[in-house]
């Protein structure tokens, strides 16, 4: 051992010489943090100043709670959340809304998970690009926000199919958001990819995850009992460790609620606010009190009006949430839009679209500038928060674009030529059961099918959720949920009959989600049931352009 003892005593000294520059350096950083950051928080919460170097203190309790207290390790925490969802926000103004999401005086960032859009296909995963969950997560830490994830796997969300991939609904016998082993086999595959990449974002490891959601409004639908103690599990087995909560509106707080979960509520009216203090007191005692979804406005329909809520009311409402003694997440902060065909529907009385924006007359507008209740919210929350608040970024520049003529397009029954052969059957096959994408079916957009008659008549038929009917390539009408026959006009000889089934989007919120398979079902002409070819109508430029012509 004595050869060893030279050595030991100035490599110690130097170490410890190290260790306390380099603390030096980064409490120097801590007490040069800008105002409301996250760090600049915990550094005033727990006091850094106090400390040596915040990084030799490991994080051990995270968020969790102590009587009616929101706790981040030793101090009070308030959650000052809002909603932006980064499947719905180009990914080149992340970091613009996020800023802007500090500035006007929130600490906390909350965020849906959608499973369609991340696994397109069984078993092929996309976190790239608009879809790079970690990036923007740590993007949020980088600008000083906590996040709360809500992984689902249902969101509802105004989302198709409530963000449930739909070759589910391969499965005839599906029965989603249940302890089915279908779905819940699915469920552990996803969360096997999906957690991988949470975990390590959590705050016990360095991450701002603060909390994770178990599913979302359940108790609104509430159809197997074992299912929500089953994710809870599924997260926890998988490593999630910070604390967990519920989400569920009026209707469904009562049954949504699990033991050892904290349960939020749902809601836009000062008349259910009396639904944190009874209510989720008599559920689970003594507890923080959480509005999870304090809703800045609403979402729309195709067809219906733009839904407008007063700025004055949301704050009058915002204020009167705090004054409860509740943390808030404003849903939506911003909302963004519905790119593609990802939107989802509703269908109560009446089937109902939503429309391709997702402004959701929120915070800020669809292209991310400011409203009347940003500036009203951010004086509210500045006059609460302690310190000032960040300066608002300025708003990004816009273009006005002249009008434009096509100089070269492509009709439908141009194209029809290069795309693939179509798939024959003499039952009608649902979009979701095409052999196509690797057996795992078309989930958005449009799907032809066509065959041939020699006579007129009346077609009827049922199709989901919209069929636009040519004779040939001239159309004589639609088919939709309410009407449901069609005169076929006098023909000369062979005809082709086509029917173009649009997916309008499936419905996100609801008890129907297991019967939302789209394209057509049987056609009858005359009382004799048609046989069908089937053809994708959906080509991207590229396909087209790099099939040989002719």
């Amino acid at each position: 051992m004595t050869t060893w003892s030279v050595p030991r005593r100035p490599c110690r000294a130097l170490g410890l010489l190290l260790l306390v520059f380099l603390s030096f350096l980064v409490l120097r950083r801590y007490l040069h943090l800008e105002p409301g950051s996250c760090d600049h928080e915990v550094a005033q919460r727990l006091d850094w100043r106090g400390l040596i170097s915040p990084w030799l203190r490991q994080r051990q309790s995270g968020l969790h709670t102590k009587g009616q207290n929101f706790m981040l390790e030793d101090s009070t925490f308030w959650i000052f959340g809002g909603s932006v969802h980064y499947f719905r926000v180009p990914r080149a103004y992340w970091r613009d809304r996020l800023l802007k999401m500090k500035a006007c005086g929130l600490n906390t960032l909350t965020t849906y998970v959608p499973w369609n859009l991340h696994e397109p296909q069984r078993g092929t995963f996309d976190f790239s690009g608009n879809l790079d969950l970690e990036a923007f997560v740590l993007m949020a830490a980088e600008t000083g926000l906590w996040v709360i994830l809500r992984p689902g796997p249902y969101i509802c969300s105004e989302i198709d199919l409530g963000g449930l991939p739909s070759w589910l609904l391969q499965d005839s016998g599906m029965r989603l958001r249940t302890t089915y082993k279908g779905f819940i086999e699915a469920v552990d595959l996803y969360f096997d990819h999906l957690m991988s990449r949470v975990v390590p974002l959590q705050y016990k490891h360095g991450g701002p995850i603060i909390a994770v959601q178990v599913e979302n409004e359940y108790g609104s639908y509430n159809r197997d009992p074992a299912y929500m103690p089953r994710i809870r599990r599924a997260l926890e087995d998988r490593g999630i460790v910070e604390l967990l909560l519920t989400s569920d509106n009026k209707d469904g707080l009562r049954s949504g609620v699990i033991d050892g979960v904290l349960a939020t509520i749902n809601l836009q009216s000062q008349h259910d606010l009396q639904l944190l203090t009874t209510f989720l007191l008599s559920v689970q005692g003594v507890q923080p009190k959480m509005v999870m979804e304090y809703w800045t406005g609403w979402f729309d329909s195709w067809g219906g009006p733009h839904n407008i809520l007063d700025s004055s009311e949301v704050l009058k409402t915002v204020s009167a949430i705090i004054d409860a003694g509740s943390s808030i997440n404003l849903y939506m902060f911003h909302g963004g839009t519905n790119f593609g065909f990802i939107n989802g529907a509703m269908h109560f009385d009446e089937y109902k679209s939503d429309v391709t924006s997702y402004d959701y007359d929120a915070v800020l507008t669809e292209a991310g500038d400011y409203t009347a209740k940003f500036f009203k919210l951010r004086e509210f929350f500045g006059s609460i928060s302690g310190s000032p608040l960040p300066s608002p970024p300025a708003l990004l520049p816009k273009t006005a674009y002249e009008s434009l003529r096509p100089a070269l397009y492509l009709s439908l029954w141009d194209a029809l030529q290069y795309l693939d052969k179509p798939t024959n059957s003499e039952k009608p096959i649902n979009m979701e059961n095409l052999p196509v994408n690797d057996g795992n079916g078309q989930s958005f957009g449009y799907t032809l099918y066509e065959t041939t008659i020699d006579s007129p008549g009346v077609l009827s038929g049922i199709v989901r959720d919209r069929g636009q009917v040519f004779v040939n390539t001239v159309s004589i009408g639609f088919l939709d949920y309410k009407r449901k026959k069609i005169v076929i006009p006098l023909i000369q000889g062979y005809t082709m009959l086509r029917i173009l089934v649009e997916n309008c989007g499936r419905v996100n919120y609801g008890d129907n989600i297991d019967d939302q398979r789209k394209g057509g079902s049987q056609h009858m002409l005359r009382g004799e049931l048609l046989t069908l070819s089937i053809c994708l109508a959906i080509l991207s430029p590229s396909q087209l352009l790099s099939r040989p012509r002719g």
